[in-house]
Parts: structure tokens; sequence; C-alpha cells
């Protein structure tokens, strides 16, 4: 019982509290593969396993009007869903799977972001968000200045039901690998329905913008976790399955 109370205390203490990859931005439901060398992020990796915690947050970088670069405070949990010992180029590697799920963003507060004291990785102080808490905040807030702007972004989004079938039909003849659409599909499941504007934008965003990349599309993903408000995830995302299609059926090329 000890041993289990002090568990509880460690998870309650730490329950915002998660170790960071600044790698891509992904967004919920996206499937990564990648091999690591990295010492530390090896040793993170192990640390989490033991913990029976395999969480950490994923970070991406965002490029600014001005051209500079910078880490996201925005990103998603990721969990560790499979680890397999690999040989590449000679060096033991490990292959790493993670799937997003919560979105995630980093505190405003002093102290938020620190070099874990047993490991060397960065630490960050996040908050989980819900994009039907959003939208119903986003309701609220706009009950006097704009009441329809959530109703706006719904219908918005049944307008990007037609363009997904020929998404994926022109995506198919595009892919990098064999049944790479298949898999990413797979990876995503049903669409969300269009009462869910913010998970339906993050859906297309998804699948237009998939990883390993397919360049068909210009790059949503870092727009979808920044914008604040569901219409302008939907903007995002219609805007970008619309272009992308276009630039597959040749009609607009996008490079």
């Amino acid at each position: 019982m000890a041993t289990l109370q002090s568990r509880i205390t460690e998870v309650s203490s730490n329950e915002n509290l998660l170790p960071l990859i600044l790698l891509d931005s992904m967004l919920p439901r996206q499937v990564l593969t990648l091999s690591v060398a990295d010492p530390v992020v090896l040793k993170l990796v192990r640390t989490l396993l033991a913990k029976e915690s395999p969480y950490l947050g994923m970070m991406g970088l965002a490029k600014l009007k001005t051209g500079e670069t910078v880490h996201m405070k925005n990103g998603v949990e990721v969990e560790i869903v499979k680890t397999r010992a690999i040989q590449e180029e000679g060096k033991t590697m490990v292959e790493l799977e993670l799937k997003a799920g919560r979105r995630i963003r980093i505190l405003d507060s002093d102290g938020a972001i620190k070099n874990a004291e047993e490991g060397g990785w960065t630490e960050a102080r996040v908050e989980f968000l819900s994009s039907k808490e959003e939208e119903e905040a986003e309701i609220a807030l706009n009950a006097n200045d704009d009441p329809l702007s959530v109703a706006r972004a719904i219908m918005k989004g049944r307008d990007i039901t037609d363009l997904v079938p020929q998404w994926i039909e022109l995506a198919r003849k595009n892919e990098r690998q064999p049944n790479q659409i298949d898999t990413l599909l797979q990876d995503l499941g049903d669409i969300p329905t269009r009462f869910e504007p913010s998970e339906r934008a993050f859906w297309i965003g998804a699948l237009i913008n998939p990883l390993p990349a397919m360049g068909v599309a210009l790059e949503i993903r870092p727009g979808l976790l920044t914008a604040k408000t569901s219409e302008e995830r939907i903007d995002i995302a219609l805007e970008g399955i619309q272009r992308s299609i276009a630039h597959m059926d040749g009609s607009a090329r996008l490079f």
C-alpha cells in the first residue's frame, strides 16, 4: 500500500509534466515511425517504459513572417506504441512508433520548461487541450459579438465531406510507398462529424500532411495547432485540401 500511495502521489504531482521531443509538428491520430540513436533520447525512452508511462510531448517548428524559425508551444502528447532494436548503417538503433493523442500547450509561466534532473532531457509543464471545451468556451465568449462563429465552422465543415473522397482517389496515384493511403486511413479512423469542426479540421490536416510526407499539399499542421477558433481551423483545413486536390489534378500546381 505504501508503494501504491507513493506512485499515486508521484503521478498526481507530475500529471502535467511531460518530457519533450522537439522534432516535428504532429496532429492527433497521426503515427510517426523514426529511428533513434541519440543516447539521451534512448535513456528517456527506457525511463518512460520502466515507469509504465510511455508518454511524451512532441513539438515542432513554426516559420514566422519574418522568416525566423521558432519552437512551437503547441503540440501533442504522443504514446510510445512500439520499440524495436534495428541495425542501420552498422549502428545499433531503436525504431520507435509514436501515436499522437491529446493536444498540449506549454504553460506561460516561469520554470515551465526545464532540464530533467535524472536524464538531461527537456521537460515542460503543459495543459491538455479539448476541442469540445474550446468550442463551448468560444460560444460563450462570442455570445454577444459573434454568436454564430462555431455554427459557421460547422457549415463550412460540411463542405469538406465531398472533398475527402476526391483527395483519396488522387492521393492513391501519388503514394510514396505501397498502401500508404490505406495505412494512413487506418491510423486516422473515421472522420469526425461536422458537429466537431475542430476535430474535423485536425483530421483533414493529418490526412493531407501525412507522415512520411507525400509532397502533395502545403504544410498546415502548425497553423492548425496555433489557430484560436474552430472557424480558423476549418478555414485552414478547407483551403489546404482544396489546394492539394488542385495540385494533384493539375489545375493549379503548388510547387
